[in-house]
């Protein structure tokens, strides 16, 4: 964050899944950083001219001016700046153990208290099923999961204040309807496992032209035969099937999308355009926001230049994720409270 009150405070949000940079350190780590240098203006820290920086104590339940540098290196539960949850057990049955969850933190800028909220849910395990009822179970599973964080976040026990939930949300395009409007035209060959007559392939071909393989589909394989579809005019053709959000379009607000799906790209360094195989091309990561977080961002003020919604290294390989940013300038003011601003706050 950087600049003065008086024109305007710098605020860039970033979500990045790193797992898989870990699986070639060596080639993808300089390539990571560069793009993220280049987002983030190698800048890290609040600048020093913001004299009035606060964050919250959830134990406390008051913010606390920010001032030097803050090392935490026990568990993060152990700090009482920040909120932190996994998700229950039963939201997910099928995996025995989950780091999954949120992690929110509360901040007072610009005389305006803001939470941000880190997530990540749960992914589809298998595309045969995803593709067995539209919407999946998979999307059932993740809108329950969002549902409680969103609960948690606004409910009574601190003040409400305008919120970002930002991070890997996993929403995958509506598999069924995606496979019906790619092989509109296709006929559809069913391969089972002998023992269990489990559907362990499905085999979509081409009526005519030799019966030529359009798309072929396994727990984890979705090699569709013109990749190229997910990334002309940045996705576009498929929002249509983004619709995991439409439950919460009461609560949650985003801008346009207009970058291409942004998994799951190849984890080859030298493939910085290519989607592996793997799954269908979907908008995982996100940042999303509360109405009153929208009304800031879309402030008059707000000159568009300042205002954007978009990817990190759309052009070189930055994992299987390729990390989403939204960038937007909070302006002094901008979301003063009423005169009961500080009923839970108690700014010291």
């Amino acid at each position: 964050m950087a600049g003065k009150l008086t024109a305007g405070s710098g605020i860039l949000l970033v979500t990045a899944n790193v797992g898989s940079l870990f699986e070639d350190l060596d080639n993808l780590q300089k390539t990571w950083l560069r793009e993220f240098y280049q987002a983030l203006g190698s800048c890290y820290f609040l600048h020093e001219s913001l004299k009035n920086i606060h964050q919250f104590d959830f134990k406390a339940k008051k913010f606390k001016k920010v001032v030097g540098k803050e090392i935490y290196s026990d568990t993060l539960e152990s700090t009482p700046m920040l909120e932190k949850e996994k998700f229950p057990q039963n939201y997910f049955p099928e995996c025995k153990w989950s780091r999954k969850g949120f992690i929110r933190t509360r901040w007072a800028l610009a005389d305006c208290a803001f939470d941000l909220v880190n997530i990540h849910l749960f992914h589809d395990a298998s595309n045969i099923l995803a593709r067995e009822k539209s919407p999946s179970v998979y999307s059932g599973m993740r809108q329950k999961a969002l549902g409680f964080v969103l609960d948690r976040i606004t409910d009574q026990r601190f003040e409400k204040v305008p919120y970002f939930v930002f991070g890997d949300f996993n929403f995958r395009l509506d598999t069924r309807q995606v496979i019906e409007s790619l092989c509109s035209t296709a006929t559809m060959q069913t391969v089972r496992v002998g023992d269990t007559n489990e559907v362990e392939k499905l085999i979509f071909r081409e009526s005519e032209n030799d019966r030529k393989v359009v798309l072929q589909l396994e727990k984890k394989l979705f090699n569709y035969i013109n990749q190229d579809v997910f990334r002309e005019n940045n996705g576009a053709l498929f929002l249509q099937f983004d619709s995991e959000l439409s439950c919460f379009k009461e609560r949650l607000h985003e801008l346009e999308i207009s970058f291409p799906p942004s998994y799951p790209y190849s984890e080859d360094s030298s493939q910085g355009k290519q989607y592996m195989d793997t799954r269908c091309p979907a908008w995982c990561d996100r940042v999303l926001m509360s109405a009153t977080a929208k009304d800031l961002v879309l402030k008059p003020e707000n000159e568009e230049k300042y205002l954007v919604y978009d990817n990190i290294g759309p052009n070189v390989c930055m994992g299987d994720h390729k990390p989403v940013y939204l960038s937007f300038r909070l302006t002094a003011g901008a979301g003063k409270p009423n005169a009961n601003k500080h009923k839970c706050c108690n700014v010291q």
